[in-house]
């Protein structure tokens, strides 16, 4: 595992499983509207897509949090249905609606019109600009994060052709057509592999694995069609940086994400850190305060956070159990933030 040198390093140390005087602090979605410089450079702007493509803005934006709130670690902005769209499936953002995708996989015609995986970092060069810009940004103070979709989350998306409450579409080609599902996830997990192998080279220190819908899938359904890509990912990268994998409302999969080469796991805020540690012994846990908790007076916020602290123990990396809402409270952003950092073990 490639060891890199910053001004803060906490994080890495964390991730890696080392011992730290305390848990490093970062959350999912810090860059974003929580910040007002964000909302700010966000109005001067056509829309979402434009800012993830311009690599200047993305990374001025990734480094927002880092200069605001003094999180332990960037987050590339970036979205992760550029993997679809670099296989040649694009997507528009739809203000206050989410992506919707105009054509979707239907068929193994559809499939056969996709580019192939290997060529899919061909189209991503931006992400790219932006892992360099960003970097230069943040002059070694604290490491970067590159991330993607895990493959059925990805999947999803590109069968049922945007967000939904059951995605009863992509589910039902997994029973209707198991062989095609299976093709599609390996061109997208070897697609996303090969991505990420660029986010590494481009300066990424650790990558994290989103599978934002993965608690809609049965257990016999995660273990054959997610947690089956997920593996093919994470060795293919090959252990050079840690990796994290976030299975959001899939509590049942712990025990297997802890059989994967993976060294930290993601817990929403309903899981039990407890337990995870007798599913997954040996890996670090991330997590898992309750976003909406930060809405609260900002008292409560700081005995709520120095209780998940006390709940996780050692190797632990402080983080929300899912993105921070684009309305919370920026005071109770800081006073989470500002409360981890003043933990001791």
């Amino acid at each position: 595992m490639k060891k890199s040198s910053y001004d803060n390093d906490l994080f890495l140390r964390a991730a890696r499983g080392e011992k730290t005087e305390r848990p490093p602090v970062w959350l999912m979605r810090q860059a974003g509207r929580i910040l007002p410089q964000y909302r700010a450079l966000r109005a001067s702007l056509s829309g979402f897509i434009e800012l993830v493509t311009s690599p200047d803005l993305a990374a001025e934006v990734t480094v927002q949090p880092v200069d605001e709130l003094g999180v332990d670690a960037a987050i590339i902005f970036s979205d992760i249905l550029v993997i679809p769209e670099a296989l040649g499936l694009p997507y528009n953002m739809v203000e206050k609606v989410g992506p919707r995708f105009p054509e979707v996989i239907k068929s193994k015609a559809d499939f056969a019109k996709l580019r192939p995986a290997e060529a899919a970092p061909d189209h991503l060069g931006y992400v790219y600009d932006a892992l360099d810009a960003t970097k230069m940004l943040l002059n070694n103070r604290v490491p970067l994060i590159g991330f993607a979709g895990a493959p059925w989350t990805i999947f999803a998306y590109m069968v049922e052709g945007g967000g939904s409450k059951t995605f009863s579409k992509a589910r039902a080609m997994l029973y209707r057509e198991p062989e095609l599902s299976h093709l599609l996830m390996e061109k997208i997990a070897r697609a996303t592999a090969a991505y990420l192998k660029g986010k590494i080279k481009h300066g990424a220190d650790l990558i994290q694995l989103f599978d934002s819908w993965a608690g809609v899938l049965p257990p016999a359904h995660y273990e054959e069609f997610s947690l089956r890509y997920l593996r093919l990912i994470i060795d293919e990268l090959g252990g050079v940086v840690p990796v994290t994998v976030f299975a959001k409302d899939a509590r049942h999969a712990i025990p297997g994400i802890g059989q994967l080469n993976c060294d930290v796991i993601q817990l929403d805020w309903i899981a039990d850190p407890a337990v995870a540690r007798q599913q997954a012994p040996g890996k670090v846990l991330q997590g898992n305060l309750d976003p909406v908790q930060l809405y609260a007076p900002l008292a409560e916020v700081e005995t709520a956070t120095l209780a998940m602290l006390e709940r996780f123990g050692p190797h632990h990396i402080a983080n929300l159990g899912h993105g921070v809402y684009p309305d919370t409270p920026l005071d109770g952003v800081k006073t989470f933030v500002n409360t981890v950092k003043s933990f001791r073990y």
